[in-house]
Formats: C-alpha cells, structure tokens, sequence
C-alpha cells in the first residue's frame, strides 16, 4: 500500500481504485494533448489530437457520471503508468529537431498513452460485469470503442503519409 493510498481489500476497492487510476490519467491527457495539438505539423494528426481531447473530455464527463453511480467521489490517484508514458514523451519530443519527426514521435506517444487506456477500460469492463455494476458498463464499452478508434486512426495517418514524410 503507498503512504496515501486506500488499502483495497476487496474487488470493489479495486474497480474503484482502477477508476480513480484512469480519471487522472485522462485529466493528464487533457493537459498533454493541447502541446501536441500545437506542435503538430501534420493537418490529420493536428485534427486527430483535436478530436481526441474533446473526446476525452466527454470521457472524463462518463467517469464521472459512473462515481456518481457508485456514490464515491469523483478523483483521481496518481497513475505512474501515465506520467511515466507522458514524461518519456516529453523527453524523446524534446530530442527531436525534424517537424515531420517529430510528427511520428507524438503519434508514436499518442498509441502508447491508447494502449495504456484500453488495458484499462478492458479491466474496469470486465470488473464492472463480476461487481455486478452492469449500469456502469455500456459507458465503459462506449469509451474502451473511442479508445480502440484513436489507435486505429493514428495507425491509418501513421501508414498514409506521416512516417513516410518523416523518412
């Protein structure tokens, strides 16, 4: 147990210790995604990074809607797994002189922070279903498809000019 951390006992402080885990990490996100959205060069992923923040605002709106549900405060616990993809980002990013790179980098970051995502809604779903939080899952289902599709349309703009441009 970390020094400021509830200690989970059950599946259910677990469901609710995972939720907390993602709301920061999609509030981080918030916070991350204007940077790439100005740094970006590239109009389909400039366009991408913009549909994906006021996704994952509404996103931040349904974990909300789901602490409601549960009766619990809606916040977040601090996600390493998060700052650790945000600050590796920021780190590889800073190292990066080429546009159409740099580009690539930001995608390349962007499918982590996806993949890191979709691990999570794909528990918390699973979870949900066991605790018997069946009113929870279709917003769960509905955030994990948002996910899946950011990490295709990366992979589609990746595959149709941008690593090419950056070659």
């Amino acid at each position: 147990m970390g020094l400021f951390s509830t200690p989970i006992k059950t599946l259910d402080d677990l469901f609710v210790h995972t939720l907390k885990d993602i709301y920061y990490a999609e509030h981080q996100i918030t916070k991350a995604l204007p940077k790439m959205i100005d740094k970006a060069q590239n109009p389909a992923l400039k366009q991408g990074f913009t549909h994906h923040l006021q996704e994952t605002k509404e996103q931040i709106t349904r974990l909300d809607e789901i602490f409601q549900k549960l009766g619990q405060p809606a916040e977040g616990v601090t996600c390493e797994a998060i700052d650790g993809i945000i600050a590796e980002a920021k780190e590889v990013m800073s190292d990066i002189a080429d546009p159409a790179v740099m580009d690539v980098g930001m995608a390349s970051a962007a499918q982590a922070v996806e993949h890191y995502e979709m691990s999570r809604y794909g528990t918390l779903i699973a979870l949900a279903k066991q605790l018997g939080h069946n009113d929870c899952v279709p917003l769960l289902q509905k955030t994990l498809d948002e996910e899946h599709a950011a990490d295709r349309k990366l992979t589609e703009i990746a595959q149709g000019d941008l690593n090419r441009k950056a070659a």
